[in-house]
């Protein structure tokens, strides 16, 4: 785990689907604790217009993932760590 810190819970006049939304993507990325993880699960199980943004983001996330899976040629690979470098080096 990757020093996963608690999310504070004093909303400074959020609404609880502001606050959730707000944290949406650290749930999504399993970057909450368990308890938080907990609150986001209560929270959309009770509201639909969380669960259904949660659901698009989800999707979104998947569709990137599965889109995002092929590797460059090493050709390709080796051109960019070479002009990187030279970049490095001049400055």
């Amino acid at each position: 785990m990757n020093n996963i810190k608690p999310i504070p819970h004093d909303t400074a006049g959020e609404s609880e689907c502001e606050h959730a939304l707000k944290h949406l993507y650290e749930y999504l990325d399993s970057e909450m604790t368990p308890e938080d993880e907990q609150r986001m699960r209560a929270h959309v199980a009770h509201c639909s217009p969380c669960l259904a943004e949660l659901s698009v983001e989800d999707l979104v996330k998947q569709l990137v993932r599965r889109s995002c899976s092929e590797r460059a040629p090493e050709t390709l690979r080796v051109r960019i760590h070479e002009q990187l470098t030279v970049m490095t080096v001049v400055e």
